[in-house]
């Protein structure tokens, strides 16, 4: 249920325009200082994981590894997207709030 809850708030995230997607794209979005959360799929490489993590850190952003490719890409109407930046505090706060287990309004 909790997991659902998450799933669509990214695919509102998603229609609002407020991510990005990509590895590429992500790095970029976390360097400008834009990304305010990233999220990683459970089965993306340990590569990808390991560079968006530290490029995370650096930044000072967010990061939850979270859920398949499968999965997080039909979210947001994509195919084989592995790494999710939102771009958006709200968004983000209420998206850390479900995966992470804290209350949720609505």
């Amino acid at each position: 249920m909790e997991q659902n809850k998450a799933l669509r708030m990214l695919g509102l995230a998603t229609r609002a325009g407020k991510i990005s997607f990509g590895t590429e794209s992500v790095t970029d979005t976390i360097t400008k200082k834009k990304s305010k959360l990233v999220i990683v799929a459970f089965d993306a490489s340990e590569r990808t994981k390991r560079n968006i993590e530290k490029t995370a850190n650096e930044c000072n952003v967010k990061m939850r590894i979270y859920e398949t490719i499968e999965t997080l890409s039909k979210s947001i109407g994509k195919e084989n997207k592995a790494v999710i930046s939102i771009n958006d505090i709200n968004f983000a706060n209420e998206i850390l709030k479900i995966i992470d287990g804290g209350e949720v309004i609505g």
